[in-house]
Protein backbone atom coordinates (compact mmCIF):
# COMPACT_ATOMS: atom_id res chain seq x y z
CA UNK A 1 0.00 0.00 0.00
CA UNK A 2 1.61 3.48 -1.14
CA UNK A 3 1.13 6.22 1.33
CA UNK A 4 -0.94 8.97 0.11
CA UNK A 5 -1.52 12.36 1.16
CA UNK A 6 -3.35 13.66 4.24
CA UNK A 7 -5.97 14.46 1.82
CA UNK A 8 -6.03 11.39 -0.27
CA UNK A 9 -5.95 9.05 2.81
CA UNK A 10 -8.91 11.35 4.14
CA UNK A 11 -11.37 9.08 1.41
CA UNK A 12 -10.88 5.99 2.90
CA UNK A 13 -9.80 5.57 6.41
CA UNK A 14 -12.68 8.39 7.09
CA UNK A 15 -14.91 6.62 4.93
CA UNK A 16 -14.82 3.72 6.97
CA UNK A 17 -14.95 5.42 10.27
CA UNK A 18 -17.92 6.59 9.22
CA UNK A 19 -19.39 3.61 8.02
CA UNK A 20 -17.84 1.32 10.33
CA UNK A 21 -19.79 3.70 13.28
CA UNK A 22 -23.19 3.74 10.62
CA UNK A 23 -22.84 -0.06 11.07
CA UNK A 24 -23.20 -0.39 14.72
CA UNK A 25 -26.08 0.03 15.76
CA UNK A 26 -29.58 0.22 14.52
CA UNK A 27 -32.71 -1.23 14.37
CA UNK A 28 -35.17 0.47 13.33
CA UNK A 29 -34.54 0.59 9.35
CA UNK A 30 -32.15 -2.19 9.93
CA UNK A 31 -29.39 0.24 8.13
CA UNK A 32 -26.01 -1.11 8.30
CA UNK A 33 -24.38 -2.83 11.29
CA UNK A 34 -26.14 0.24 12.65
CA UNK A 35 -27.95 -2.69 14.68
CA UNK A 36 -29.14 -0.41 17.42
CA UNK A 37 -32.22 -2.77 17.33
CA UNK A 38 -35.21 -0.69 18.13
CA UNK A 39 -36.26 2.64 19.27
CA UNK A 40 -34.22 5.95 18.56
CA UNK A 41 -31.30 3.37 17.57
CA UNK A 42 -29.42 6.51 16.83
CA UNK A 43 -25.93 5.41 15.83
CA UNK A 44 -22.80 5.93 14.24
CA UNK A 45 -21.32 7.98 16.50
CA UNK A 46 -18.32 8.10 13.98
CA UNK A 47 -15.76 8.42 16.59
CA UNK A 48 -12.55 7.16 15.56
CA UNK A 49 -11.51 4.15 13.38
CA UNK A 50 -8.46 2.44 15.28
CA UNK A 51 -6.00 -0.19 14.02
CA UNK A 52 -4.88 -1.95 17.39
CA UNK A 53 -1.56 -1.98 15.40
CA UNK A 54 1.05 -4.88 17.31
CA UNK A 55 -0.98 -5.31 20.13
CA UNK A 56 -3.13 -8.01 18.68
CA UNK A 57 0.25 -8.98 16.36
CA UNK A 58 2.25 -8.85 19.69
CA UNK A 59 3.28 -11.97 21.76
CA UNK A 60 0.26 -13.51 23.82
CA UNK A 61 0.92 -16.27 26.01
CA UNK A 62 -0.64 -19.62 25.03
CA UNK A 63 -3.64 -20.78 27.44
CA UNK A 64 -3.42 -24.83 28.81
CA UNK A 65 -6.31 -25.37 30.38
CA UNK A 66 -6.66 -28.65 32.27
CA UNK A 67 -10.04 -29.07 34.50
CA UNK A 68 -11.41 -32.55 35.38
CA UNK A 69 -14.87 -31.34 36.89
CA UNK A 70 -17.03 -34.54 37.63
CA UNK A 71 -20.95 -34.88 37.29
CA UNK A 72 -21.22 -31.66 35.40
CA UNK A 73 -24.37 -30.71 33.65
CA UNK A 74 -23.61 -29.20 30.34
CA UNK A 75 -24.18 -29.01 26.68
CA UNK A 76 -23.16 -32.31 24.57
CA UNK A 77 -22.39 -30.72 21.04
CA UNK A 78 -18.74 -29.09 21.33
CA UNK A 79 -17.77 -26.99 18.29
CA UNK A 80 -15.09 -28.36 16.81
CA UNK A 81 -12.48 -25.45 17.24
CA UNK A 82 -11.61 -25.89 20.41
CA UNK A 83 -8.19 -27.52 19.84
CA UNK A 84 -7.58 -30.70 21.65
CA UNK A 85 -9.28 -33.85 23.02
CA UNK A 86 -11.94 -34.03 25.08
CA UNK A 87 -13.58 -37.34 26.55
CA UNK A 88 -17.80 -37.37 26.97
CA UNK A 89 -20.12 -39.29 28.53
CA UNK A 90 -23.52 -38.36 27.43
CA UNK A 91 -26.64 -39.43 28.70
CA UNK A 92 -28.96 -36.82 27.04
CA UNK A 93 -28.53 -35.12 23.75
CA UNK A 94 -29.15 -31.84 23.22
CA UNK A 95 -29.02 -29.33 20.13
CA UNK A 96 -25.77 -27.12 20.21
CA UNK A 97 -28.54 -24.27 19.56
CA UNK A 98 -29.63 -23.88 22.72
CA UNK A 99 -25.62 -23.81 24.03
CA UNK A 100 -26.15 -20.44 25.76
CA UNK A 101 -29.27 -20.71 27.91
CA UNK A 102 -30.25 -22.87 31.01
CA UNK A 103 -30.90 -26.50 30.09
CA UNK A 104 -31.89 -29.50 31.46
CA UNK A 105 -29.26 -31.48 33.44
CA UNK A 106 -26.73 -34.08 31.66
CA UNK A 107 -24.43 -35.66 33.53
CA UNK A 108 -20.81 -35.55 31.84
CA UNK A 109 -17.25 -36.29 32.89
CA UNK A 110 -14.76 -33.93 31.53
CA UNK A 111 -10.97 -34.64 30.98
CA UNK A 112 -10.47 -31.07 29.06
CA UNK A 113 -6.62 -30.46 27.52
CA UNK A 114 -7.29 -27.50 25.50
CA UNK A 115 -4.77 -25.16 23.64
CA UNK A 116 -6.62 -21.61 23.44
CA UNK A 117 -4.68 -19.30 20.93
CA UNK A 118 -3.80 -16.24 22.75
CA UNK A 119 -4.65 -16.81 26.22
CA UNK A 120 -3.29 -18.28 29.20
CA UNK A 121 -5.12 -20.63 31.73
CA UNK A 122 -4.23 -23.15 33.68
CA UNK A 123 -6.92 -24.87 36.23
CA UNK A 124 -6.95 -27.30 38.77
CA UNK A 125 -10.34 -27.61 40.32
CA UNK A 126 -10.35 -27.86 44.28
CA UNK A 127 -13.66 -29.52 45.65
CA UNK A 128 -12.75 -27.69 48.95
CA UNK A 129 -15.99 -25.42 50.34
CA UNK A 130 -14.74 -22.44 52.40
CA UNK A 131 -11.12 -22.75 51.00
CA UNK A 132 -12.20 -22.66 47.67
CA UNK A 133 -13.73 -19.27 48.30
CA UNK A 134 -11.52 -17.80 49.98
CA UNK A 135 -8.53 -18.10 48.07
CA UNK A 136 -7.16 -21.44 47.68
CA UNK A 137 -8.81 -21.67 44.18
CA UNK A 138 -7.20 -18.86 42.85
CA UNK A 139 -4.41 -21.24 41.13
CA UNK A 140 -7.86 -22.29 39.43
CA UNK A 141 -7.00 -19.27 37.38
CA UNK A 142 -3.62 -18.04 36.69
CA UNK A 143 -3.88 -15.49 33.50
CA UNK A 144 -0.47 -13.74 32.61
CA UNK A 145 -1.99 -10.75 32.21
CA UNK A 146 -0.46 -9.12 29.11
CA UNK A 147 -2.87 -11.89 27.19
CA UNK A 148 -6.25 -9.76 28.62
CA UNK A 149 -7.31 -6.79 27.64
CA UNK A 150 -9.09 -4.71 30.17
CA UNK A 151 -12.29 -2.39 29.22
CA UNK A 152 -10.27 0.51 30.39
CA UNK A 153 -7.59 -0.52 28.04
CA UNK A 154 -10.32 -0.64 24.89
CA UNK A 155 -11.03 2.65 25.83
CA UNK A 156 -7.46 3.85 25.64
CA UNK A 157 -6.61 2.46 22.22
CA UNK A 158 -9.80 3.44 20.87
CA UNK A 159 -8.78 6.97 21.64
CA UNK A 160 -5.21 7.18 21.35
CA UNK A 161 -6.13 5.20 18.06
CA UNK A 162 -7.82 7.52 16.64
CA UNK A 163 -5.73 8.55 13.78
CA UNK A 164 -3.98 5.67 13.53
CA UNK A 165 -5.60 3.73 11.01
CA UNK A 166 -4.55 4.00 7.54
CA UNK A 167 -6.89 2.62 4.21
CA UNK A 168 -5.87 2.07 1.26
CA UNK A 169 -6.59 4.34 -1.60
CA UNK A 170 -9.76 3.57 -3.62
CA UNK A 171 -8.03 1.88 -7.43
CA UNK A 172 -10.59 5.18 -8.89
CA UNK A 173 -12.46 7.43 -7.11
CA UNK A 174 -16.23 8.13 -7.29
CA UNK A 175 -18.78 10.76 -6.43
CA UNK A 176 -19.99 8.51 -3.40
CA UNK A 177 -17.18 9.01 -1.81
CA UNK A 178 -17.44 12.66 -2.16
CA UNK A 179 -20.55 12.40 -0.46
CA UNK A 180 -19.00 10.58 2.29
CA UNK A 181 -16.55 12.93 2.69
CA UNK A 182 -19.05 15.65 3.03
CA UNK A 183 -21.19 13.43 5.74
CA UNK A 184 -17.80 12.59 7.79
CA UNK A 185 -17.14 16.97 8.08
CA UNK A 186 -20.95 17.43 9.16
CA UNK A 187 -20.59 14.56 11.97
CA UNK A 188 -17.33 16.01 12.94
CA UNK A 189 -18.61 19.49 12.78
CA UNK A 190 -21.73 18.50 14.83
CA UNK A 191 -22.90 21.06 17.89
CA UNK A 192 -22.42 19.99 21.45
CA UNK A 193 -25.54 19.36 23.42
CA UNK A 194 -26.48 17.47 26.79
CA UNK A 195 -29.20 15.80 25.43
CA UNK A 196 -31.97 14.40 23.02
CA UNK A 197 -35.12 13.29 23.35
CA UNK A 198 -35.55 9.60 24.34
CA UNK A 199 -31.47 9.79 24.93
CA UNK A 200 -29.02 10.49 27.62
CA UNK A 201 -25.92 11.64 26.54
CA UNK A 202 -24.07 9.76 29.51
CA UNK A 203 -24.58 6.48 28.00
CA UNK A 204 -22.97 7.67 24.71
CA UNK A 205 -19.43 8.87 24.06
CA UNK A 206 -20.62 11.61 21.83
CA UNK A 207 -23.74 12.57 21.63
CA UNK A 208 -24.08 15.11 19.49
CA UNK A 209 -21.97 13.19 16.65
CA UNK A 210 -24.03 10.29 17.12
CA UNK A 211 -27.74 11.73 16.55
CA UNK A 212 -26.04 13.52 13.41
CA UNK A 213 -24.02 10.28 12.10
CA UNK A 214 -27.88 8.87 12.45
CA UNK A 215 -30.09 11.59 11.02
CA UNK A 216 -27.63 11.80 8.19
CA UNK A 217 -27.68 8.00 8.08
CA UNK A 218 -31.50 8.29 7.59
CA UNK A 219 -31.26 10.71 5.07
CA UNK A 220 -28.55 9.60 2.66
CA UNK A 221 -26.96 6.32 3.64
CA UNK A 222 -27.67 3.71 0.43
CA UNK A 223 -26.88 -0.08 0.40
CA UNK A 224 -26.39 -2.77 -2.17
CA UNK A 225 -27.13 -6.25 -1.47
CA UNK A 226 -25.56 -8.86 -3.76
CA UNK A 227 -27.89 -10.94 -5.55
CA UNK A 228 -25.26 -13.78 -6.18
CA UNK A 229 -25.33 -17.00 -3.59
CA UNK A 230 -27.14 -19.79 -3.13
CA UNK A 231 -29.27 -20.70 0.03
CA UNK A 232 -29.45 -21.64 2.79
CA UNK A 233 -25.52 -19.99 2.67
CA UNK A 234 -27.02 -16.95 1.30
CA UNK A 235 -30.09 -14.97 1.28
CA UNK A 236 -31.60 -17.59 4.45
CA UNK A 237 -31.99 -15.74 7.37
CA UNK A 238 -32.60 -17.41 10.39
CA UNK A 239 -34.37 -15.62 12.84
CA UNK A 240 -34.30 -18.01 15.96
CA UNK A 241 -31.79 -19.56 18.48
CA UNK A 242 -28.70 -18.40 19.59
CA UNK A 243 -27.23 -16.91 16.44
CA UNK A 244 -30.29 -15.00 15.92
CA UNK A 245 -28.91 -11.61 15.15
CA UNK A 246 -27.33 -12.70 12.11
CA UNK A 247 -30.31 -14.23 10.68
CA UNK A 248 -32.49 -10.81 11.98
CA UNK A 249 -30.18 -8.65 10.01
CA UNK A 250 -29.86 -10.38 6.98
CA UNK A 251 -33.71 -10.44 6.89
CA UNK A 252 -34.68 -6.65 7.77
CA UNK A 253 -31.63 -5.33 5.27
CA UNK A 254 -33.32 -7.95 2.52
CA UNK A 255 -36.69 -6.61 2.58
CA UNK A 256 -35.56 -2.72 3.61
CA UNK A 257 -36.57 -0.54 0.96
CA UNK A 258 -35.62 3.15 2.82
CA UNK A 259 -31.74 1.88 2.39
CA UNK A 260 -31.46 -0.99 -0.39
CA UNK A 261 -30.65 0.42 -3.77
CA UNK A 262 -30.82 -1.89 -7.12
CA UNK A 263 -28.29 -0.13 -8.87
CA UNK A 264 -25.00 -0.47 -7.13
CA UNK A 265 -23.56 2.46 -8.44
CA UNK A 266 -25.47 4.39 -6.24
CA UNK A 267 -24.43 2.79 -3.30
CA UNK A 268 -21.93 3.86 -0.48
CA UNK A 269 -21.82 0.72 1.14
CA UNK A 270 -22.50 -3.58 -0.22
CA UNK A 271 -24.12 -6.22 2.20
CA UNK A 272 -22.81 -9.42 1.89
CA UNK A 273 -25.67 -11.70 2.90
CA UNK A 274 -23.81 -14.60 4.04
CA UNK A 275 -24.91 -17.30 6.78
CA UNK A 276 -21.52 -18.51 9.07
CA UNK A 277 -24.29 -20.63 10.98
CA UNK A 278 -25.52 -21.98 7.78
CA UNK A 279 -21.82 -21.86 5.97
CA UNK A 280 -21.11 -24.36 9.03
CA UNK A 281 -23.73 -26.04 9.17
CA UNK A 282 -24.44 -26.93 5.14
CA UNK A 283 -21.69 -28.24 3.21
CA UNK A 284 -21.51 -31.68 4.63
CA UNK A 285 -18.50 -33.44 6.47
CA UNK A 286 -15.81 -32.35 3.52
CA UNK A 287 -16.19 -29.11 4.88
CA UNK A 288 -15.46 -28.75 8.42
CA UNK A 289 -12.22 -27.02 9.10
CA UNK A 290 -11.91 -23.94 8.49
CA UNK A 291 -9.94 -23.79 6.14
CA UNK A 292 -12.13 -25.16 3.98
CA UNK A 293 -14.95 -22.70 5.09
CA UNK A 294 -12.88 -20.00 4.58
CA UNK A 295 -11.87 -20.83 1.19
CA UNK A 296 -15.55 -21.64 -0.09
CA UNK A 297 -16.57 -18.05 1.11
CA UNK A 298 -13.29 -16.85 -0.86
CA UNK A 299 -14.89 -18.64 -4.08
CA UNK A 300 -17.76 -16.12 -3.62
CA UNK A 301 -15.73 -13.19 -3.06
CA UNK A 302 -14.08 -14.24 -6.58
CA UNK A 303 -17.60 -14.65 -7.70
CA UNK A 304 -18.29 -11.08 -6.97
CA UNK A 305 -15.36 -9.49 -7.90
CA UNK A 306 -15.18 -11.21 -11.38
CA UNK A 307 -18.56 -9.79 -11.84
CA UNK A 308 -19.02 -6.07 -10.21
CA UNK A 309 -16.06 -3.68 -10.10
CA UNK A 310 -16.74 -2.83 -6.76
CA UNK A 311 -14.80 -5.28 -4.35
CA UNK A 312 -11.81 -4.73 -6.86
CA UNK A 313 -12.26 -0.43 -6.54
CA UNK A 314 -11.17 -0.48 -2.65
CA UNK A 315 -10.22 -4.26 -2.13
CA UNK A 316 -13.58 -4.84 -0.17
CA UNK A 317 -13.24 -1.95 2.74
CA UNK A 318 -16.72 -0.38 1.13
CA UNK A 319 -18.43 -3.32 1.92
CA UNK A 320 -20.04 -5.56 5.28
CA UNK A 321 -21.15 -8.85 6.60
CA UNK A 322 -22.66 -9.38 9.83
CA UNK A 323 -21.46 -12.96 11.44
CA UNK A 324 -22.90 -13.92 14.80
CA UNK A 325 -21.47 -17.79 14.77
CA UNK A 326 -18.67 -18.59 16.78
CA UNK A 327 -16.90 -19.05 13.74
CA UNK A 328 -17.19 -15.71 11.95
CA UNK A 329 -14.07 -14.40 13.34
CA UNK A 330 -11.91 -16.92 11.72
CA UNK A 331 -13.51 -17.81 8.23
CA UNK A 332 -13.42 -14.07 7.37
CA UNK A 333 -10.22 -12.32 9.34
CA UNK A 334 -8.08 -13.68 5.77
CA UNK A 335 -10.33 -13.37 2.41
CA UNK A 336 -12.67 -10.25 3.61
CA UNK A 337 -9.62 -8.57 6.08
CA UNK A 338 -10.57 -5.14 4.67
CA UNK A 339 -13.87 -5.03 4.88
CA UNK A 340 -16.18 -4.16 7.78
CA UNK A 341 -17.26 -7.05 10.32
CA UNK A 342 -19.84 -7.05 12.48
CA UNK A 343 -18.91 -9.93 15.04
CA UNK A 344 -21.00 -11.33 18.15
CA UNK A 345 -17.37 -13.03 18.92
CA UNK A 346 -15.75 -10.22 19.14
CA UNK A 347 -12.21 -11.22 20.90
CA UNK A 348 -9.79 -8.34 20.92
CA UNK A 349 -6.63 -11.70 21.32
CA UNK A 350 -7.98 -13.49 18.68
CA UNK A 351 -8.38 -10.96 15.52
CA UNK A 352 -11.16 -8.32 15.97
CA UNK A 353 -9.81 -5.21 15.19
CA UNK A 354 -11.30 -2.80 17.76
CA UNK A 355 -12.84 0.99 15.49
CA UNK A 356 -12.44 -1.25 11.94
CA UNK A 357 -14.81 -4.52 13.19
CA UNK A 358 -17.62 -4.05 15.08
CA UNK A 359 -18.92 -5.97 17.84
CA UNK A 360 -23.13 -7.43 17.52
CA UNK A 361 -24.82 -8.42 20.82
CA UNK A 362 -25.83 -12.12 20.63
CA UNK A 363 -29.81 -12.24 21.03
CA UNK A 364 -31.26 -15.96 21.91
CA UNK A 365 -34.30 -15.46 20.38
CA UNK A 366 -36.98 -18.28 20.89
CA UNK A 367 -40.00 -16.76 18.96
CA UNK A 368 -39.71 -15.08 15.63
CA UNK A 369 -43.09 -13.97 15.56
CA UNK A 370 -42.34 -12.39 19.38
CA UNK A 371 -39.00 -11.47 19.39
CA UNK A 372 -39.53 -9.02 22.36
CA UNK A 373 -41.56 -11.29 24.65
CA UNK A 374 -40.75 -10.95 28.41
CA UNK A 375 -39.45 -7.62 28.31
CA UNK A 376 -38.89 -5.71 31.31
CA UNK A 377 -38.24 -6.15 35.29
CA UNK A 378 -38.45 -5.01 38.33
CA UNK A 379 -37.83 -1.71 39.95
CA UNK A 380 -34.31 -1.76 41.81
CA UNK A 381 -36.16 -1.36 45.09
CA UNK A 382 -37.75 -4.99 44.78
CA UNK A 383 -34.16 -6.72 43.71
CA UNK A 384 -33.52 -8.37 46.65
CA UNK A 385 -31.24 -11.01 44.78
CA UNK A 386 -27.67 -9.73 44.89
CA UNK A 387 -26.56 -11.55 41.83
CA UNK A 388 -28.15 -14.71 39.56
CA UNK A 389 -26.54 -17.10 36.76
CA UNK A 390 -28.21 -19.86 35.84
CA UNK A 391 -26.05 -21.78 32.34
CA UNK A 392 -24.42 -24.94 31.49
CA UNK A 393 -20.83 -25.72 31.53
CA UNK A 394 -19.20 -24.25 29.05
CA UNK A 395 -15.29 -23.50 29.00
CA UNK A 396 -13.20 -23.14 31.59
CA UNK A 397 -14.57 -20.77 33.10
CA UNK A 398 -18.21 -21.07 34.33
CA UNK A 399 -17.01 -24.19 36.41
CA UNK A 400 -15.12 -22.45 38.41
CA UNK A 401 -17.92 -19.71 38.44
CA UNK A 402 -20.18 -22.65 40.40
CA UNK A 403 -17.43 -24.00 42.54
CA UNK A 404 -16.47 -20.37 44.24
CA UNK A 405 -20.44 -19.34 44.81
CA UNK A 406 -22.43 -22.32 44.20
CA UNK A 407 -24.78 -22.51 47.75
CA UNK A 408 -22.39 -20.16 49.09
CA UNK A 409 -24.13 -17.39 50.30
CA UNK A 410 -27.94 -16.60 50.26
CA UNK A 411 -28.00 -13.44 47.90
CA UNK A 412 -25.49 -15.02 45.52
CA UNK A 413 -28.39 -17.03 43.08
CA UNK A 414 -25.29 -19.07 41.30
CA UNK A 415 -26.69 -22.22 39.37
CA UNK A 416 -25.89 -24.85 37.11
CA UNK A 417 -28.63 -25.52 34.11
CA UNK A 418 -31.98 -25.12 35.03
CA UNK A 419 -34.15 -27.64 33.36
CA UNK A 420 -35.91 -27.31 30.60
CA UNK A 421 -39.79 -27.28 31.47
CA UNK A 422 -41.91 -24.34 31.41
CA UNK A 423 -41.76 -23.49 35.26
CA UNK A 424 -38.46 -23.61 35.58
CA UNK A 425 -38.12 -20.97 32.40
CA UNK A 426 -40.43 -18.79 33.92
CA UNK A 427 -38.02 -19.06 37.46
CA UNK A 428 -34.98 -18.09 35.27
CA UNK A 429 -37.01 -15.12 33.96
CA UNK A 430 -37.88 -14.12 37.44
CA UNK A 431 -34.25 -14.50 38.79
CA UNK A 432 -33.06 -12.00 36.12
CA UNK A 433 -35.88 -9.91 36.70
CA UNK A 434 -35.90 -9.82 40.83
CA UNK A 435 -31.85 -9.90 40.58
CA UNK A 436 -29.81 -6.27 41.02
CA UNK A 437 -26.67 -7.54 38.69
CA UNK A 438 -26.96 -10.69 36.31
CA UNK A 439 -24.11 -12.42 35.79
CA UNK A 440 -22.85 -12.79 32.11
CA UNK A 441 -19.97 -15.68 32.32
CA UNK A 442 -17.76 -16.46 29.00
CA UNK A 443 -18.15 -19.97 28.06
CA UNK A 444 -16.19 -21.39 25.05
CA UNK A 445 -15.63 -17.96 23.15
CA UNK A 446 -15.98 -14.74 25.41
CA UNK A 447 -19.76 -13.86 24.29
CA UNK A 448 -22.90 -14.62 25.73
CA UNK A 449 -26.57 -14.08 25.09
CA UNK A 450 -27.06 -13.28 28.93
CA UNK A 451 -25.90 -9.68 28.15
CA UNK A 452 -28.75 -9.21 26.37
CA UNK A 453 -31.11 -10.81 28.15
CA UNK A 454 -29.41 -8.67 31.07
CA UNK A 455 -30.87 -5.66 29.30
CA UNK A 456 -34.13 -6.79 27.98
CA UNK A 457 -34.79 -7.88 31.96
CA UNK A 458 -33.95 -4.38 33.24
CA UNK A 459 -30.46 -5.89 35.06
CA UNK A 460 -27.24 -4.01 35.60
CA UNK A 461 -24.94 -6.67 33.43
CA UNK A 462 -22.13 -8.45 35.09
CA UNK A 463 -19.44 -9.00 32.26
CA UNK A 464 -16.76 -11.89 33.29
CA UNK A 465 -15.11 -12.53 29.65
CA UNK A 466 -11.44 -10.95 29.28
CA UNK A 467 -10.43 -9.72 26.03
CA UNK A 468 -14.54 -8.81 25.04
CA UNK A 469 -15.27 -6.16 22.93
CA UNK A 470 -19.03 -4.84 24.36
CA UNK A 471 -21.43 -4.92 21.29
CA UNK A 472 -21.75 -0.87 19.65
CA UNK A 473 -18.08 0.15 21.56
CA UNK A 474 -17.68 2.68 19.32
CA UNK A 475 -20.56 4.69 20.44
CA UNK A 476 -22.29 3.43 24.28
CA UNK A 477 -20.18 4.05 27.28
CA UNK A 478 -20.50 0.80 29.19
CA UNK A 479 -18.80 1.02 31.90
CA UNK A 480 -22.11 3.88 32.59
CA UNK A 481 -24.24 0.64 32.86
CA UNK A 482 -22.59 -2.75 33.29
CA UNK A 483 -19.91 -3.78 35.47
CA UNK A 484 -16.54 -5.39 34.04
CA UNK A 485 -14.81 -7.99 36.29
CA UNK A 486 -11.60 -9.90 35.56
CA UNK A 487 -11.54 -13.44 34.95
CA UNK A 488 -8.58 -13.64 37.58
CA UNK A 489 -10.69 -11.53 40.26
CA UNK A 490 -14.04 -14.45 40.34
CA UNK A 491 -13.39 -15.40 43.48
CA UNK A 492 -13.83 -11.80 45.10
CA UNK A 493 -17.18 -11.03 42.94
CA UNK A 494 -19.46 -10.80 45.66
CA UNK A 495 -17.27 -8.12 47.43
CA UNK A 496 -16.77 -6.10 44.11
CA UNK A 497 -20.70 -6.00 43.50
CA UNK A 498 -20.90 -5.11 47.69
CA UNK A 499 -18.80 -2.13 47.37
CA UNK A 500 -20.71 -0.27 44.09
CA UNK A 501 -22.69 2.38 46.30
CA UNK A 502 -26.72 2.20 46.27
CA UNK A 503 -26.89 5.69 44.33
CA UNK A 504 -24.31 4.63 41.64
CA UNK A 505 -26.66 0.86 41.48
CA UNK A 506 -29.97 2.79 41.33
CA UNK A 507 -27.60 5.20 38.47
CA UNK A 508 -26.91 1.78 36.31
CA UNK A 509 -29.56 0.31 36.37
CA UNK A 510 -31.58 3.92 35.08
CA UNK A 511 -29.43 3.50 32.30
CA UNK A 512 -30.01 -0.16 31.74
CA UNK A 513 -33.18 0.89 30.99
CA UNK A 514 -32.02 4.04 28.67
CA UNK A 515 -30.00 1.61 26.38
CA UNK A 516 -32.33 -0.70 26.37
CA UNK A 517 -33.94 0.42 22.66
CA UNK A 518 -30.52 -0.77 20.77
CA UNK A 519 -30.76 -4.34 22.09
CA UNK A 520 -33.72 -5.26 20.97
CA UNK A 521 -35.44 -7.34 17.14
CA UNK A 522 -38.72 -5.94 15.94
CA UNK A 523 -40.56 -7.70 13.16
CA UNK A 524 -41.11 -4.84 11.86
CA UNK A 525 -38.63 -1.12 12.64
CA UNK A 526 -40.56 1.31 14.04
CA UNK A 527 -41.04 5.06 12.87
CA UNK A 528 -38.91 7.12 15.06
Amino acid sequence: MRIVNRLERFQYSDIRRLLSGIIVVTVGFVVLLVLCFGLPCRNASCLSLVKVSGFVDSQVSLVKTEMKYINVSTDVDVDEDEKGKRKKDYSLDIDREDDDVAISKVKVELNVSLEKPKMAVESSVLVSGKDSREGNVLSIIRHKQEAAVSIAQMNTLLIQSLSSFQSPKPRWSSVRDSEMLAAKTEIENASGVDGFIGLDASVYRNISKFQRSYDLMERKLKVYVYKEGKKPIFHKPMPRGIYASEGWFMKLMESNKKFVVKDPRKAHLFYIPVSIKALRTSLGRDFQTPTSLADHLKEYVDLIAGKYKFWNRTGGADHFLVACHDWGNKLTKKHMKNSVRALCNSNVAQGFRIGIDTALPVTYIRSAESPLEYLGGKTPSERKILAFFAGSMHGYLRPILLQLWENKEPDMKILGPMPRDPQSKKQYREYMKSSRYCICARGYEVHTPRVVEAIMNECVPVIIADNYVPPFFEVLEWEEFAVFVKEKDIANLRNILLSIPEERYVGMQARVNMVQQHFLWHKKPPDI
